[in-house]
C-alpha cells in the first residue's frame, strides 16, 4: 500500500458528495491513518459519522478564520500523533452574492472573506504546522481552472484561487528546506457543496462533457487517486505544481 501508516489531516470535509471525501477514501484503501476536522456542532454531526466509516482515529473542531483555533488543532495533532506526513486543504468560501453577475461589483467584505478563508487559510495551516511535518511530509490544495481563466460567475472565487496556487509556489519554497512538498489539484466541476452556491455551473458541467478531450467529467475517485499520487513517495520530486484533473479540459482553445 502507498500509504501505509501515514498520517493524514484533512481539511474541508462537508459531506460525501465532497472532494476531500473523495481524498480520504482513497487513502484508506492505501493504508493512511486518518483525522478530520469540522467546523462548529452543525458539521460535527456530518463529519464523525463519515470519520467513522473510513476508520478515522479522531476529529476536531477548527474553523480556519481563527488564528486560535488553527493553533489548537495543531497542537491537538501534535499530541495525538506527533507528526503529520499529509496535510490536506480542501477550503475554500465566498459570500453568494459574489458568485454570481459582475465580479467589478465585489464588495470589499466579501473580497476579504473569500481570500481569508479560500487562499490565506492555507498559509496560516503551514506555519502552524510547520513544526509537526515529518521530514518527507506533503500538502495539498483544491483549486480550480477559474484560477488562471475567467469563469463566468467563479468571479472572486477565481482570485482567490489565484492566490492559493501562488501562495503554493511560495510555500512549497519555504517548505522545501526541510524536504515538505506542497501542490495544487485544479478539479475540474464536480457536484458538491461548494460548487451548488455557483449560478450556472450546471452549464460547464455539460461543456466538459461535450468539449474536453476525454468527454467526460470527472469524477471523486479522479481527484482522490491523484491525491494519492501526492501523498505518496511517487511524487517525491514534485513540489510547487498545480497538477489538472478535468479531463484534459485545460488544454484546449476554442
Amino acid at each position: 500500500m502507498l500509504l501505509k501508516d501515514k498520517k493524514v489531516v484533512i481539511f474541508g470535509v462537508a459531506n460525501k458528495k465532497s472532494i476531500a471525501y473523495g481524498i480520504a477514501e482513497n487513502f484508506r484503501a492505501q493504508g493512511a491513518r486518518l483525522a478530520f476536522s469540522y467546523v462548529g456542532e452543525a458539521l460535527e454531526k456530518r463529519v464523525v459519522p463519515i470519520s467513522e466509516e473510513l476508520g478515522g482515529e479522531f476529529t476536531f473542531d477548527c474553523n480556519v478564520d481563527s488564528d486560535e483555533q488553527i493553533d489548537n488543532a495543531a497542537r491537538t495533532v501534535k499530541e495525538k500523533w506527533g507528526e503529520v506526513d499529509v496535510l490536506v486543504h480542501s477550503l475554500a468560501f465566498a459570500e453568494r452574492e459574489d458568485l454570481s453577475g459582475r465580479f467589478i461589483e465585489t464588495s470589499r467584505q466579501g473580497f476579504h472573506t473569500a481570500m481569508d478563508i479560500s487562499a490565506y487559510s492555507l498559509v496560516r495551516l503551514c506555519q502552524a504546522f510547520e513544526p509537526y511535518f515529518s521530514a518527507d511530509a506533503s500538502v495539498m490544495a483544491m483549486t480550480y481552472l477559474g484560477a488562471v481563466r475567467a469563469v463566468k460567475n467563479y468571479n472572486v472565487m477565481g482570485v482567490a484561487k489565484a492566490a492559493l496556487e501562488g501562495s503554493i509556489r511560495y510555500l512549497a519554497v519555504d517548505l522545501g528546506e526541510k524536504g515538505v512538498r506542497v501542490n495544487g489539484i485544479s478539479a475540474g466541476p464536480i457536484k458538491t457543496l461548494a460548487s451548488s452556491g455557483i449560478s450556472g455551473f450546471k452549464d460547464i458541467f455539460r461543456t466538459i462533457e461535450e468539449k474536453a478531450p476525454l468527454r467526460r467529467n470527472v469524477s471523486q475517485d479522479d481527484v482522490g487517486r491523484t491525491a494519492v499520487y501526492l501523498a505518496s513517495d511517487l511524487s517525491s520530486g514534485v513540489t510547487g505544481e498545480t497538477i489538472y484533473v478535468d479531463s484534459g479540459y485545460n488544454t484546449i482553445g476554442v
